[in-house]
Parts: structure tokens; sequence; C-alpha cells
């Protein structure tokens, strides 16, 4: 059995302008020790899902329906209480910002420390040893010095492996990347990402990583959730989903890529914009950005929303093409890739 389990998760938020569908029928698994990435564009609801298994989202407003089942521990329908002793302890976080994630007023050795107090019975002299032992794990050069900074004293690459110390110094089995390199310049990037791949390996963590760089997901991932209108479009292990695409959007994200096989070629963007959560399309919700539309389904792709279906070993896709439609789409916007036409 998985050690995280996600069905039918339902999100949604009651506005002013109306109910803001976030997240529509999602559902995935993640087994200790492997990677699932979460992909897609701004608003796809790649966010919301992390944190609604991390219980954030609370407050008048906010319905959630469907399972998540962490441990056999339904998280949707668990008491706040029960999420709280779980956050930090079973499941833990990086932001995408950690400077607004660390307390501007509190030397990192405090707040290292009270995380560790929080969840365990130990006198503050032992929280403080396991602080040091965690900035050395994460590869904070003089870490007894950082122990006494500010978070404003350290720079970006810093702020993010203390963040990362954060997240695992009580040995969570589930840690949620949420665009953990996006303010990064690529070499601190690379260590970033390096660190959490050796972290993982030692402590035999599940990671669900969530971003919209591919070039991540290909280092990182061993399975791979497209997300797009709140909804799974696709869902495969990490070849599968780079070499044979099956849903049109994915084709367009891989398109839009730079590849070594084609340096010097223009890129083939994904015309139009995401969907309004509000206002989302009745049947395919990429159906009016579509490159892959044609006659044959046209009408079914504005009125019927197609299933989630396997259509090989693991691998699933949202789609009313047919298998040879996919599959000719996929081969001709390759060629127009590689072609620079």
């Amino acid at each position: 059995m998985s050690f995280l389990e996600v069905n039918d998760l339902h999100v949604s938020f009651t506005t002013e302008d109306g109910i803001v569908q976030a997240v529509d029928g999602v559902s995935f698994n993640v087994e200790r020790g492997k990677t699932l990435a979460i992909v897609g564009e701004s608003g796809s609801g790649k966010s919301v899902t992390s944190e609604a298994i991390m219980g954030l989202l609370t407050g008048r407003g906010v319905t959630i329906s469907g399972q998540i089942l962490l441990n056999d521990t339904d998280l949707v329908t668990a008491s706040n209480e029960t999420r709280r002793s779980l956050r930090g302890n079973q499941m833990a976080m990086i932001f995408q910002d950690p400077f607004a994630s660390l307390h501007p007023f509190y030397r990192i050795g405090r707040q290292l420390s009270e995380a560790v107090l929080a969840h365990r019975s130990v006198s503050k002299k032992e929280a403080r040893t396991e602080a040091l032992r965690m900035l050395i794990k994460v590869g904070i050069s003089n870490p007894e010095q950082r122990l006494e900074d500010y978070p404003h004293q350290l720079s970006g690459g810093m702020r993010q492996r203390v963040m990362i110390a954060m997240a695992l110094i009580n040995g969570p089995e589930l840690l949620i990347a949420d665009e953990p390199t996006t303010a990064l310049d690529v070499t601190v990037q690379a260590q970033i990402l390096e660190l959490l791949s050796e972290l993982q390996a030692e402590f035999n963590t599940a990671i669900i990583l969530i971003t919209h760089d591919l070039g991540i997901v290909a280092d990182m991932a061993d399975e791979i959730v497209v997300m797009y209108g709140g909804r799974i479009v696709e869902r495969a292990g990490l070849n599968e989903l780079f070499y044979t695409p099956q849903m049109p959007y994915t084709v367009g994200l891989l398109s839009s890529v730079p590849r070594l096989d084609s340096a010097g070629n223009r890129l083939i963007s994904i015309g139009g914009q995401p969907p309004s959560p509000i206002n989302l399309p009745p049947g395919c919700v990429f159906a009016p950005r579509c490159a892959a539309r044609n006659p044959e389904v046209e009408v079914r792709c504005d009125a019927e929303r197609p299933e989630l279906r396997e259509v090989m070993a693991a691998h699933w896709v949202r789609c009313h093409l047919d298998d040879s439609q996919r599959a000719e789409f996929a081969q001709r916007r390759l060629t127009e890739v590689l072609s620079g036409e």
C-alpha cells in the first residue's frame, strides 16, 4: 500500500465572483523513497492540492471533499489537532519563498529548535544540538555561526537549505517541495536538488515535487502528474511521459522546452490562456487551446468531459482522441520542433 493516497480530491472556494473550482477530482499515490512531480501552468491546481494535503486550507468559504490517506489517516476528516500533530512530524513542506517562511525577528537556531520542541520531549540544549546537526546535514558552512544569524543575513541558497533542514528535522516520511528552486540561480538550484535526492535516499522520504520546470522533473521524478484547469490530464512514469506523451497539453509543454537536438530552432508555445477556475469549459478543459482538435471529436471535446483512462500500462490520459490521433499529433509536433518550422 502507498504511504500517501489521494482519492477524488475536490477543493473549491466561495468568492464574491462565484465558486472557484481549484481542484476537481484529483487522485494519485506516492510510495516511500519515491518522487512524484506535479507539473502545470499557474492556476492549474498544483499548490492548492499540496496545501490540502498539509491541512493548510481552513476557514469559511473553503470546501474540501474526497480522501487524503496518510498512513491510513484521512486528513480530510481529521481534526485540526490531528493535522497539526502530523505537520512537521510525519509530513512537512518546503515553500517557494524561504524568506517569507522564516520569521525575520528570530535567529535561525531558535526557529530550528522550536520545530524540534514542538514534536519531541527533549531539552532546549538537545533541540539546539539537533538544529546544529541538521545544518551540517544540509551543507551549511560555519553552522555554529549560522545558528546565531537572522534570515536576512543569509543568501537565498542558504535560506532554502535552512528551510530544508527545518522540514526534515523531525524525520517526516512525506516532504512536499513547492517550487523549491524558483528564486535561485542555476548553480544553487542544482545543489538544492542534489541535496534533496541525497536526503531522500538517506531517510527513504516520499517527495511530492511541485514545479513548472520540466528540466527539474527530468532530474528528480519517478512519476509525473500533469494538471490543467484543476484536473489531472495525464499521469505516467518519467520515461513514458517524456518519450510517449499522450495528452496534447503535455505535448505542448514538452514542445516549449529547449532541446539539445533542436538548438537554434524556435520553441512552440501553447496559444491562448488557461481557463478561469470560476468558469471552466463544460467539456475538456484544454479544448479551447488544443492544437490537436479535429472535426471527428470536436463536438465531444467542447461538450463532454473526458475521463482519465489508462491507455497503456500505468499511463493515464484525459482526452477524447483515439490512440492513433494522439500519436499522430505528438509525432507532427516533434517534427515541427526539430525542423524549426
